[in-house]
């Protein structure tokens, strides 16, 4: 028979990995409501790997409680219990690593994701950041709004010194850095 402390102990853990599960389902369910940042930042893709490690630990939750209820000679249980954090494991440095990856191109994924989105969003994305244009003031500029209301207005913007200025590229790759990275960990 096990000892309490060890039976203490993967109750614990075992509640962690549920926990765990459980948030990463309600997160990627959360997050694919409307809202302006979050869709940018997070595509359906994302959110559905998520969904689907949530899943996974799940059902890892649910084959460990089937081998800790087993008989004492009865081991096939926790053989596959090892195998499903095995499996788990190699979901998570999977998703990991896409993550990581994802975060090394962002200035430039995130430059398509601007130009897919509809001139609302983007008129509402300026407006939030007060940044006309994802580059430069005459990329992907759209005229509207309460900051970029008119053409006129955009060229005052243009500084030959400082290329930051007013370009909505650092503060929405800062948010999606800032997200990505503190989703991940």
């Amino acid at each position: 028979m096990p000892s309490k402390r060890l039976m203490g102990t993967f109750a614990f853990v075992d509640f962690c990995l549920l926990a765990a599960g459980v948030i990463l389902i309600v997160f990627s369910e959360i997050w694919r409501m409307p809202n302006l940042m979050f869709n940018f930042t997070f595509s359906n893709e994302m959110l559905t790997g998520g969904l689907v490690m949530g899943i996974f630990f799940l059902l890892t939750f649910v084959l460990s409680i089937g081998a800790v209820v087993q008989k004492n000679h009865v081991t096939m249980g926790f053989v596959l219990l090892n195998w499903m954090l095995v499996l788990d494991a190699l979901v998570v440095i999977v998703a990991g690593t896409i993550v990581w990856y994802f975060t090394l191109g962002e200035r430039a994924h995130y430059f398509t994701v601007f130009n897919a989105l509809s001139r609302d969003t983007r008129i509402e994305i300026q407006d939030k950041f007060s940044c006309c244009g994802y580059f430069t003031q005459n990329d992907t500029v759209e005229i509207g709004g309460s900051f970029c209301a008119n053409q006129t207005f955009v060229d005052t913007l243009v500084d030959p010194n400082n290329t930051d200025t007013f370009r909505c590229v650092a503060p929405l790759t800062k948010f999606t850095d800032f997200t990505l990275n503190n989703t991940f960990t």
